[in-house]
């Protein structure tokens, strides 16, 4: 009984002095702690994870029965916990600051709502949709694979870079030329910018989603990882299958027709680019722009 008093009188003093900042305080730790989980998920990062609970194990162990030579090294390991965690994290750490600079909330600070894109720009970008709409439909038909990435905000210069510099406006013709299994090019993703052809032959990185079907190629898979690391949408046509679909948001949409290609794109590609982006994407587009030139 004098445990059970002792225990509700410290719940009760805790109970007077919590604030309400005390309770912002923890939703917000909580909310952290269960994006982390959510982000290390179905990552190569969950079974470092476990391995670092090894570890943390070991080190107890060795304390407890007094294992001085390995408490030694695991000590001197952990010294430097920091830093190993930020090299063996450092993708999964990317793709965390990067989805919360895409976020909602970033969107809604002071940075967002700059400038907006002109009734030209938009005509461009339809008319992409519409070439790119034209040209899956021919592929699906003839089992023509192909890889189209739709740049949006997250910019794509360094994968535009693996690839070969075009800078072209977009065309049936054009696009038929470099997805043609002979063409040098036909095996890596095209990149459109502006609603321009900025690059081709270009490679993607992979998505390492376990949880995908086995049924999916290397071309799918880029289109996924594409779709996690950025922003980005991605069109691909299956070259076994002629299935188009969709990848945005780490997400695969399949089995699209024409119609369903063109309202889907539109819908993502048109009201992001006519929305007002945020300070920083405009400044550094515009840096590029001027470094092209």
């Amino acid at each position: 009984m004098g445990f059970l008093s002792s225990w509700m009188t410290t719940i009760g003093a805790i109970v007077k002095t919590f604030s309400f900042s005390d309770a912002v305080d923890i939703v917000l730790v909580a909310i952290i702690i269960y994006y982390l989980f959510k982000l290390l998920r179905q990552t190569r990062a969950a079974q470092l994870i476990k391995g670092l609970a090894v570890l943390v194990l070991a080190y107890a162990a060795s304390a407890i029965f007094d294992l001085t030579m390995v408490n030694v090294i695991l000590t001197s390991l952990f010294e430097f916990a920091v830093i190993i965690l930020v090299i063996v994290f450092q993708p999964e750490l990317r793709r965390m600051l990067e989805h919360l600079g895409r976020s909602n909330i970033s969107k809604g600070s002071f940075f967002s709502n700059f400038s907006a894109k002109n009734d030209d720009e938009t005509a461009v970008w339809s008319k992409a949709i519409n070439d790119v709409a034209d040209v899956a439909t021919v592929f699906s038909k003839s089992k023509t694979g192909a890889l189209i990435v739709f740049e949006r905000n997250t910019l794509l210069s360094e994968i535009a870079a693996s690839g070969t510099e075009l800078n072209s406006s977009t065309s049936v013709a054009l696009f038929g030329n470099l997805f043609f299994n002979k063409a040098p090019l036909h095996d890596g993703a095209c990149i459109l910018r502006g609603g321009k052809v900025l690059s081709a032959g270009c490679i993607l990185p992979l998505t390492d989603n376990k949880r995908l079907s086995s049924s999916l190629g290397t071309r799918h898979r880029a289109a996924i990882g594409m779709s996690e690391e950025s922003d980005a949408v991605v069109v691909v046509v299956s070259e076994e299958t002629g299935i188009i679909s969709i990848a945005v948001g780490g997400k695969l949409i399949r089995e699209l027709d024409r119609k369903e290609l063109v309202e889907k794109l539109t819908e993502l590609i048109i009201p992001a680019d006519n929305e007002k982006q945020d300070l920083f994407t405009v400044l550094f587009r515009n840096r590029k722009e001027k470094d092209d030139e």
